[in-house]
């Protein structure tokens, strides 16, 4: 296994492990989570499929750093990993700052 799909597994479990054992804010049970989460990837799709895209790649990646698993338009499958980790770390921090001001 590569060094990108070993960081992009060990970020969507930093952060599931930071919800589910120290935050527990309850938002990964949340339909509003899984539907920003699916919006934000609706949109990430098309941009991140246009920087990979075999024709005329922006973005490269080393081919043995990756699974080499492309999904659709070329995008590695660690670029989904990456950002469901990143969206839910963003929106964790969202809600814990709003909890924070409500509470304090």
């Amino acid at each position: 296994m590569g060094e990108y799909t070993v960081a992009a597994v060990a970020a969507c479990l930093a952060v599931v492990g930071l919800e589910l054992g120290v935050w527990r804010t309850g938002l990964l049970r949340t339909g509003r989570y899984w539907g920003t989460l699916a919006i934000s990837l609706l949109f990430m799709v098309p941009v991140d499929g246009w920087l990979t895209r075999a024709d005329a790649t922006v973005v490269h990646y080393a081919p043995d750093a990756i699974t080499g698993l492309r999904v659709p338009w070329d995008i590695p499958v660690e670029d989904y990993a990456f950002a469901y980790a990143l969206i839910t770390l963003t929106l964790l921090l969202w809600v814990r700052a709003g909890r924070g001001a409500a509470d304090g």
